[in-house]
């Protein structure tokens, strides 16, 4: 060991002559531990990361080399989440010194659960014996009594008895062990029934009644995982819907309709018309794959390199770590599937530093929530949302990327110019050159990005998303090996453990989404919507947008951006569609809206997560990562009144569009921020607000006029000297 200097090891990082560190960022690619995950060791930890793996090498076999049927391959898909789910996070804290472990007797009663759950998975195994007998059906006697019944009283008795059930966190309790068996005997009872012609009663009064039963088990189980890995909201929001699926006979105005029975409901629930049906559908081939190259990612480490590569690039400027947040979330946006998991993976090494140079505590939290939400409109992956969206409207999945283009680099100016103004106003400072790594030195690992370029280009090359994502996934394997981080197997088995844990939560979310998308469905509530909206474009079109905005972002609250996207897109969009605009420009709209809920207020999920993090109050951090996203509200409307934005016209409306719109971005910060080249008085930030808002929109005559108050302003700013030296220097 080498003897320090006796200056010590704080003088040497002063020191003018000190060496630049060649990384900052560490820890970006670890595994975040939720607080009820379990922890397990031994032979329960083999098991588990064994089955892990078969999960998801199955996806990968299923998708390139052996295809299933597809309603059979999306069963399998849930089930194995749901086993997965219920073995990995518990339905309540675990047992500690200030929390004892549960009484003996509920224990027992949990081990008690086994007996309903173990005999309605045998009379599956007896069920498929029967029908490969060539029998029609089975006796409605048979799947009531023996099977239904025993099957709903074990998994709704499980699930309640879990939120009572305290254990340690290295073992799994026996409810959870119920809901995992239970999950096997519906899935199981699905793949008997929906591989004969009684796949075609579903909906009917000739459907077996054992499907109902199998749609109402299979669906609280896929309610209760969504409320362990993703809270409450989501679930409340499809508990109200199932609701107005029994209530809507009885409610007054467009609300009404004639009703429908348990048993016709359930029948279909559980089929492509919900559960089954797109947001599965894109969870179980593109958003499961995109996970997989995302594990791939983060076990080679380029998370890290990311994050230190946005150091070593912007670390430098005024209000430094608050830029290096932008860039690094968008980066790890692209393989980061939920913008509260992007504040969390970057958020936990930018807020400090944002703190250190100055930036309030919840300035620097709004600003990583606002960044991190945009990595959610970032191309090509855009949080998975881009393929949902590809799914339900049948456009091409590059022609979504490609028309995300221009509304991310405007959402990203939008919030880097806030931070710059915010930091030009306070006067502050960048990182020392002798705090960041050497970009000179990352320059040469530049490489790390080959995974994502050959994504990008084998998408344009005509490769399906499928082929493109493998390809993908299978050279971020191949790159490792020439860098500092080489996969070997065990790497490689780690990072597929890695993507089913991973995967399990956006799973969870798309299949409770796919509960809510059926009632909408089944029940026709979105025609009634639509007609609303025809309604209202009757007297304003503006007005049916600003009321579309509305729903989307209360749709939005609280939920991750897939399943906030997949609801907004049953529910608001065929209604925008129907008063004549695009389909493109329509979904565009409400998927934007929906990723901007994250930081909406009241419920701004990405807001919260970096409150925690600044150690801030949240509602103010939520009001601030308005401030600072409030572009993202006011670009969609353009999407409507100009349709360059998402790439449509010729290339000179395109290119006019572009320029002008991000210039107008800049005076719109320079008004919130009370800040254009020196301080701004309330008058001329209201000038700057006309001259972006003229700019935003589109027009020619609308963008001379912008341009023209800009100019105006600019040059009274100088004539005034109100910015001197620091607010003419360059970022």
């Amino acid at each position: 060991m080498s003897k320090s200097s006796p200056q010590g090891p704080a003088s040497e990082a002063n020191s003018p002559s000190s060496k630049e560190p060649e990384s900052i960022a560490q820890g970006v690619d670890e595994d975040v531990i939720e607080s009820n995950r379990r922890l397990f060791t031994g032979w329960q930890w083999w098991l588990f990361g064994i089955a892990a793996v078969l999960y998801s090498t199955f996806h990968l076999v299923s998708l390139n080399i052996y295809p299933l049927e597809t309603w059979s391959f999306r069963i399998v898909h849930i089930c194995g989440a749901l086993v997965l789910g219920y073995g990995l996070y518990a339905g309540t804290r675990f047992a500690d010194d200030s929390n004892p472990a549960s009484s003996r007797g509920i224990r027992i009663l949990g081990y008690a659960l086994l007996l309903p759950a173990l005999y309605s998975l045998i009379q599956v195994l007896l069920m498929q014996q029967t029908m490969a007998g060539e029998a029609m059906r089975i006796e409605p006697a048979v799947e009531h009594w023996h099977f239904g019944l025993p099957l709903l009283v074990a998994t709704s008795a499980a699930i309640v008895l879990s939120w009572a059930t305290r254990q340690v966190r290295t073992g799994i309790s026996a409810p959870d062990l119920v809901l995992m068996i239970c999950a096997i005997a519906s899935a199981g009872y699905f793949l008997v029934m929906y591989n004969s012609p009684l796949r075609m009663s579903t909906g009917t009064t000739f459907a077996p009644i054992g499907i109902s039963y199998a749609a109402i088990a299979g669906s609280l189980l896929i309610l209760e995982l969504t409320r362990r890995v993703a809270g409450l909201a989501l679930v409340i929001i499809s508990a109200v819907f199932l609701t107005y699926v029994f209530a809507g006979p009885y409610l007054p105005g467009f609300l009404g309709y004639p009703g429908l029975s348990v048993g016709r409901f359930f029948s279909q629930v559980y089929t492509d018309a919900g559960i089954l049906g797109p947001t599965t559908a894109v969870s179980s081939t593109y958003i499961i794959l995109f996970i997989i190259f995302a594990a791939f990612l983060q076990a080679s480490k380029v998370g890290d390199y990311f994050v230190n590569f946005a150091f070593a690039a912007a670390g430098r400027a005024r209000g430094g770590p608050a830029k290096v947040a932008i860039f690094a979330s968008g980066l790890m946006g692209m393989i980061n599937g939920t913008s509260a998991g992007n504040v969390v993976s970057t958020g936990s090494l930018t807020i400090p530093l944002m703190k250190k140079v100055g930036y309030p505590a919840r300035s620097a939290g709004a600003i990583e929530a606002a960044a991190s939400t945009g990595g959610q409109i970032m191309p090509p992956i855009m949080g998975a949302g881009a393929f949902i969206m590809a799914e339900i409207t049948g456009i091409p999945y590059t022609e979504i990327a490609i028309a995300a283009i221009i509304p991310s680099i405007l959402y990203f100016a939008s919030v880097y110019f806030m931070v710059d103004f915010e930091a030009a106003q306070k006067g502050m400072r960048g990182m020392r050159k002798d705090e960041i790594p050497l970009f000179s030195k990352l320059v040469k690992q530049v490489y790390l990005f080959a995974p994502i370029i050959i994504l990008i280009a084998a998408l344009f090359m005509g490769y399906s998303v499928i082929r493109a994502g493998t390809l993908a996934t299978a050279s971020a394997a191949v790159v490792s090996w020439i860098s500092p981080n080489k996969m070997g197997i065990r790497a490689i088995l780690k990072a597929m453990e890695l993507a089913s844990t991973m995967a399990i939560q956006i799973i969870a979310v798309c299949a409770c989404a796919g509960i809510i998308v059926g009632v909408i469905s089944l029940t026709g509530v979105g025609a009634r919507f639509s007609s609303l909206l025809l309604g209202l474009a009757g007297v304003s079109q503006l007005l049916a947008l600003f009321f579309a905005m509305c729903i989307s972002i209360l749709l939005g609250m609280g939920m991750p951006t897939t399943a906030a996207y997949a609801v907004a897109a049953s529910v608001v969009a065929p209604g925008l569609i129907d008063i004549g605009i695009q389909p493109l420009i329509a979904h565009f709209f409400v998927f934007y809206f929906a990723v901007v809920s994250a930081i909406t207020p009241p419920v701004a999920l990405a807001s919260y997560a970096a409150a925690g993090i600044s150690g801030a109050n949240a509602m103010q951090t939520s009001v601030t990562s308005f401030k600072i996203g409030l572009a993202a509200y006011i670009v969609p409307f353009m999407f409507f009144y100009s349709p360059g934005i998402l790439m449509e016209g010729s290339w000179l409306q395109i290119l006019r569009v572009g320029i002008t719109a991000t210039l107008g971005i800049v005076l719109l910060a320079g008004s919130v921020q009370a800040w254009f080249f020196g301080h701004v008085n309330g008058l001329i930030r209201l000038a700057l607000l006309a001259g972006a808002v003229c700019m935003i929109y589109g027009g020619l005559i609308t963008d001379l006029a912008g341009i023209a108050i800009g100019v105006a302003i600019f040059l009274l700013q100088r004539s005034k000297g109100a910015g001197g030296n620091s607010a003419t220097a360059t970022s």
